[in-house]
């Protein structure tokens, strides 16, 4: 995989050779590809090395589909890792989420192209470790992530003159009617995102609780633009 290392404040995964543990399977995501939009998901491990903060590098595999098929890019890695091929009875129950915890020994190397470097896996193998890799806890898998509605709150409350926390503002709308907008999942905001919000920001005469709502809703989405920005994929 590559990753910018320009890209936003994210900082690619040092060069590395040892043990790794999967702390991901990212959601599927559509992505442009010579054939069309397809669906893709990554791996994200967990290394060996850490941060001056104490929290380990994590490397992101490349962006796979869904698929077992003999010619699809999924096979061969996961062959690669495990050190054998899924059997057919496997292959009828295997789900990606049951890789989470497994552990593997990884290569990760730097491309330079352009001015920017990358990182890549190399090679993945099975982990034949005396002490194998465990997840640190610290990783937050990209499904579990809440909106970051703290600073991208308060810098939208601040443009509006508002005062308080956008997150807490209450949804007056729809089946979430009574909940605070940091209570919702991601789905949830993004339906109201995708449904409700532009026919508000259309209308003449929005009442006070639609100038609260559209801009919590607007100070979630541009925080999510932002991190979507900061996050490979």
């Amino acid at each position: 995989m590559r990753i910018k290392a320009g890209s936003g404040n994210f900082q690619p995964c040092p060069e590395y050779n040892g043990s790794a543990v999967c702390v991901d399977v990212t959601p599927l995501k559509t992505v442009q590809t010579q054939f069309g939009p397809k669906e893709k998901f990554r791996f994200v491990f967990e290394t060996g090395q850490t941060k001056d903060d104490g929290t380990p590098w994590c490397v992101w595999s490349a962006p796979f589909t869904p698929s077992y098929h003999e010619n699809s890019a999924l096979r061969p890695f996961l062959r690669k890792w495990m050190g054998r091929e899924l059997t057919p009875e496997e292959t009828k129950t295997f789900d990606t989420e049951d890789m989470l915890g497994k552990t593997a020994h990884i290569t990760v190397i730097h491309e330079h192209s352009d001015g920017e470097v990358y990182a890549n896996i190399a090679l993945i193998q099975p982990d034949k470790s005396a002490e194998p890799l465990k997840p640190s806890g610290k990783f937050v898998r990209m499904k579990d992530r809440p909106p970051k509605d703290g600073n991208g709150y308060r810098r939208a409350e601040q443009a509006s003159g508002s005062n308080g926390d956008l997150g807490a503002t209450k949804i007056h709308v729809g089946k979430c009617k009574g909940l605070e907008v940091r209570d919702l999942s991601p789905e949830q905001v993004g339906a109201l995102i995708d449904h409700w919000l532009p026919a508000a920001k259309a209308s003449a005469k929005p009442s006070a609780d639609d100038r609260r709502l559209i801009a919590a809703l607007e100070a979630w989405q541009a925080t999510q633009e932002k991190q979507d920005d900061n996050v490979p994929y």
